[in-house]
């Protein structure tokens, strides 16, 4: 693990060693911001099979609903005939959630790269470099820390803030009008059943994407900016992979 470590922070060094000329003080973070990019685009394929297995499932909800009234009192064949239906349509119920999964790994490496005082046996030289005053290897609570929530430090945070909160925002209000466009059928469990605090569920998701501000205030910078760039390249990438039809934006534009 101290050598693939070793090997990341040199990959990093290298990325900001590169960006220097054009960046000077901030091509650390820089480099950070081009290793997302880099992440988000090797999983880009999985986000479009994801959005192509959405569409297929919304196309699809006639087809289920009719299934779980038709095998209401048979859960069994209930659930049967909905993996033959996926499986004949080739729809995976669990398609969307590979591109976030793949992503952790990247994030969890950034993470422990800028949380560690040593990398190799060696003193972690990353966790010196800055983002306009605002060390890579710091949290907000360290900024508070030095010159309060105005202080140089602290303008860096609220800047994250501020992007987190617009595309949070933008999220919201668009999965607010997908929900009300294509309303999703309530899952059920194996006894036929709407599994418990599911509708609750429902109501809550479009309220994650602000979920994002608290990590942004707990893990150190370097891995803000990944958390960051990767959640307005989510809204951008879902908002082209997801962009309506003429007719649905139609159905949707007096709820706006």
């Amino acid at each position: 693990m101290s050598a693939f470590m070793s090997a990341f922070a040199s990959l990093v060094g290298a990325f900001a060693d590169l960006l220097q000329p054009l960046f000077q003080n901030a091509s650390t973070a820089a480099a950070i911001i081009l290793f997302t990019a880099l992440v988000r685009l090797a999983v880009h394929p999985l986000a479009r099979a994801a959005a192509r297995g959405q569409k297929a499932r919304t196309r699809l909800q006639p087809q289920i609903t009719a299934l779980r009234t038709k095998h209401a009192k048979n859960p069994d064949r209930m659930q049967k005939a909905l993996m033959e239906l996926h499986a004949k349509e080739k729809v995976s119920p669990f398609s969307g959630c590979l591109p976030s999964l793949l992503q952790m790994p990247a994030f969890f490496l950034l993470y422990h790269l800028f949380s560690s005082r040593r990398i190799g046996g060696d003193p972690n030289a990353l966790l010196g470099h800055e983002l306009l005053g605002a060390p890579l290897g710091e949290r907000w609570h360290d900024a508070l820390a030095d010159g309060g929530p105005f202080g140089a430090q602290g303008l860096v945070y609220l800047a994250l803030f501020a992007i987190v909160a617009v595309v949070a925002g933008f999220t919201y209000r668009r999965t607010k009008r997908q929900m009300a466009a294509n309303p999703v059928v309530p899952a059920t469990g194996p006894d036929g059943q709407p599994v418990p605090g599911m509708g609750a569920m429902t109501k809550v998701m479009p309220l994650m994407s602000f979920l994002t501000l608290f990590s942004v205030a707990f893990v150190p910078l370097a891995a803000a900016l990944y958390v960051v760039t990767s959640t307005t390249w989510t809204a951008v990438e879902r908002a082209w992979l997801y962009r309506e039809a003429p007719a649905a934006e139609a159905a949707v534009a007096p709820a706006v």
